[in-house]
């Protein structure tokens, strides 16, 4: 079955196609924001129950004034430009800057002339009927934004990533800008390289946020998790499959997996394509993949009969 362009939810499994956002102002926001909308893609509406994902958008001069929420808040900026204030001080954010927000933490937005455009990842999921968990507080914003610098023990709860990060042969010490962790390393396997992002080095304990690319032909087999994960493709197109259901996926689609929602991923085009992935709550040490092929070999053997069987002892 392939996927439709509508909005499709099934037990385990939504996808919604960039072309069909939809901004608004944020309830909780509108009487604290000027110039702000959200799309809102994985909420309550969803089969999600840890994963909030949605776009917001900036107006050039608009604000976000100051304020905390009950749940932690990962971003990725996608264009434009955009001002966080929290209290370790004012970042300019640009493309490819991303970063973390703990809980209860004092934090406000501004945009420059330009406006700007950012992915939000929270984790548990905000509540409509407790004011989407967002608190407008009094204070003031204040400080001249500074630029993501990942050398800078300052921005230790930033970062910056580019499509360069993604290669192979770039991974040499000259381009490394991090201290060895999860977010210098680069994963490479069967034609799919994975850049951690988001994850407890930035002091996060309910979500990750990674970068995900795949060459020509790379796939991962049919598999779920004990977490959800959320993904929007950036460049190229990839063939998914969710619950059993086929979709084709360009850049600015988004897919959500919920816990025992069967997966799989492959190229099939003659260029990479690049997607952002999150996952809530963060996986465990061990078990965090689920392949059917593992368990279809045990059935396998299982049901095959065990030579000398039924022969007698001698």
């Amino acid at each position: 079955m392939t996927g439709a362009g509508a909005a499709l939810a099934t037990a385990r499994h939504t996808v919604r196609r960039g072309g069909e956002s939809h901004f608004a102002v944020p309830n909780e926001l509108a009487a604290h924001s000027a110039g702000f909308r959200r799309w809102s893609i994985i909420d309550e509406s969803t089969p999600a129950v840890h994963t909030g994902f949605s776009i917001a958008a900036l107006d050039g001069g608009g604000s976000v004034a100051i304020h905390v929420h009950s749940f932690e808040e990962s971003f990725y900026v996608l264009e434009g430009e955009a001002e966080l204030q929290t209290p370790d001080g004012a970042f300019r954010l640009r493309p490819g800057d991303y970063g973390f927000v703990p809980v209860g933490a004092p934090h406000s937005w501004r945009a420059s002339h330009a406006g700007g455009r950012w992915v939000e990842m929270i984790a548990p999921q905000a509540r409509a009927a407790h004011g989407h968990d967002t608190y407008a507080i009094r204070g003031g914003d204040g400080g001249v934004g500074v630029a993501v610098d990942v050398r800078d023990p300052r921005t230790r709860s930033f970062g910056h990533i580019e499509a360069s990060n993604m290669d192979v042969r770039l991974q040499t010490q000259e381009h490394l800008a991090v201290s060895a962790s999860m977010r210098t390393a680069l994963l490479v396997y069967s034609g799919i390289t994975v850049k951690m992002m988001v994850d407890r080095d930035l002091g996060a304990q309910l979500l990750t946020m990674f970068m995900v690319q795949y060459e020509p032909d790379g796939k991962a087999g049919a598999h779920d998790h004990p977490f959800e994960e959320t993904y929007l493709i950036l460049d190229g197109s990839v063939d998914a499959t969710f619950d059993g259901q086929r979709y084709h996926m360009t850049a600015g689609d988004v897919a959500f997996a919920g816990v025992g929602c069967v997966h799989s991923f492959s190229n099939p085009a003659n260029q990479p394509v690049r997607w952002l992935e999150t996952q809530a709550p963060q996986p465990p040490a061990r078990h965090s993949y689920r392949f059917a092929r593992d368990w279809d070999y045990l059935q396998s053997q299982i049901a095959s009969p065990v030579v000398g069987e039924g022969q007698g002892g001698g």
